[in-house]
């Protein structure tokens, strides 16, 4: 009987692992096609555009519907480990990406790419297709399939914006194309850098962040003079990076997400101003496929056309799926035993911990792609995303009985079950253990 339910189990964990990296690859498989030389409908030029589009507008639409809809200024509070869990996320894997670096050494101007393709996962794209495909099983820990991914998805966008500014800022830093050259020599007319510009070139051929702006205060009024000093430390400081539309619509969705009358306005179902909510999410849907649709394209000259070598490309595979997540769950489980998070939450300490398990990020691939390396990139992304399949099974795994381990700390305490009782009914008798201690000795822990 235990046997039969374990196997259930772990063929319940692989297929959750498996469906989610299938669904990528079915989408970049045809981006792949679209891009090739039979069909040739999405060429470089294109998936450039596309990738313009979607930082510009559909990622925006998505940030901005879901966290608007998802966020008010008590689970503002209640949530703020989400955001600061990104950013220790960064930083552990930043610097296990170091590390492995330096070990390893990677081709000149990789280095630094390989930091950020250990240190940066994916904690948008490839958590919410999967949330949506564990919450429809009904045999998931969480409960209810409607409350499993509405709370899921709430989670995922919260924590989106801080990945905005992240990814905009040192993400955009680190894959800089290196002083004097570029990451494709072969192609280093297309891809100008700073040493090479010229002045009487044509301007689309000059990279807008290398515009050095030029003050002059003769003959400017007082208010001229504040409005140039203004623009000079905006752009000195290089704001333009930071104040980019993921951004502004993170910040726009809080604001008017955590103000009632505003909330009541625009997000509600039957407000006067949802259809604009609505509108944004339509679009926001078609973010992930249009970036796996781009991404796949990169792909055309086959995934060993990477130049980062075997040596560097395994390094970044064992580096992201095998060092990071033990890392990521001992920061998790030390912030719930400081009591950092909110009680008896299985869907938010699960998200807290994917946070620090996903493949590369998607969306660092198509930063870099803008920045000149695409394809190492692509390459990585797909080894990445393939011995994920394997990886992802043993961590959700591993995941889901840490989690519904502490579940059964925080509720059940130290009441006396027995272990048959607690392996196979766990799910059921969580929700309503905890309401019968509520009713006997007036709350939990």
């Amino acid at each position: 009987m235990n046997t039969q339910g374990g196997g259930e189990s772990l063929l319940g964990s692989i297929k959750i692992a498996v469906l989610p990296i299938a669904k990528v690859f079915t989408m970049c498989f045809l981006g792949f096609l679209m891009a090739s030389k039979y069909i040739n409908i999405l060429p470089a030029n294109g998936r450039k555009l596309l990738n313009g589009l979607v930082f510009s507008l559909l990622l925006p639409c998505l940030i901005f519907s879901q966290l608007g809809q998802a966020i008010t200024f008590e689970k503002m509070i209640e949530w703020w480990f989400i955001p600061f869990n990104v950013v220790l996320a960064t930083i552990s894997g930043s610097l296990i990406g170091l590390i492995v670096a330096l070990i390893v050494r990677p081709p000149y101007p990789y280095f630094k790419f390989t930091i950020i393709h250990i240190g940066i996962g994916n904690i948008g794209n490839v958590p919410l297709v999967l949330i949506a495909a564990l919450c429809r099983d009904k045999s998931n820990p969480f409960g209810d399939s409607a409350k499993c991914t509405q709370d899921g998805n709430a989670y995922i966008s919260f924590g989106q914006w801080v990945g905005a500014i992240v990814l905009y800022t040192y993400v955009f830093q680190m894959l800089a194309p290196p002083p004097g050259g570029s990451f494709d020599i072969i192609e280093n007319d297309k891809l100008p850098v700073k040493n090479n510009l010229k002045v009487n070139g044509p301007a689309e051929e000059v990279p807008l962040l290398t515009q050095e702006p030029r003050l002059t205060n003769e003959n400017l009024p007082k208010d001229g003079k504040i409005k140039h000093f203004l623009k000079y430390w905006y752009e000195k400081l290089k704001l333009k990076q930071i104040v980019q539309p993921p951004i502004i619509a993170s910040i726009l969705a809080i604001l008017i997400g955590c103000i009632p009358f505003l909330k009541q306005l625009i997000f509600t179902p039957d407000a006067p101003l949802y259809f604009f909510t609505d509108s944004c999410l339509i679009l926001g849907d078609a973010m992930i496929p249009c970036i796996l649709l781009a991404l796949g394209g990169n792909l055309t000259d086959g995934p060993g056309s990477s130049k980062l070598g075997l040596k560097t490309t395994a390094a970044i595979i064992f580096g992201r799926l095998i060092l990071v997540p033990p890392t990521g769950l001992g920061i998790v489980t030390l912030a719930d035993k400081l009591g950092f998070l909110p009680p008896d939450d299985k869907m938010f300490r699960f998200i807290l911990l994917l946070q620090h398990s996903m493949p590369t990020s998607v969306l660092s691939g198509a930063v870099a792609s803008l920045r000149g390396c695409g394809k190492e990139a692509a390459a990585i992304l797909f080894w990445v995303h393939i011995f994920a399949v394997i990886s992802m099974a043993g961590i959700l795994g591993g995941y889901k009985s840490v989690v519904l381990v502490s579940c059964d700390n925080n509720k059940i305490n130290d009441r006396k079950l027995s272990n048959e009782l607690r392996l196979n009914v766990t799910d059921l008798l969580c929700p309503f253990v905890l309401q019968l201690q509520v009713a006997w000795d007036h709350g939990c822990d």
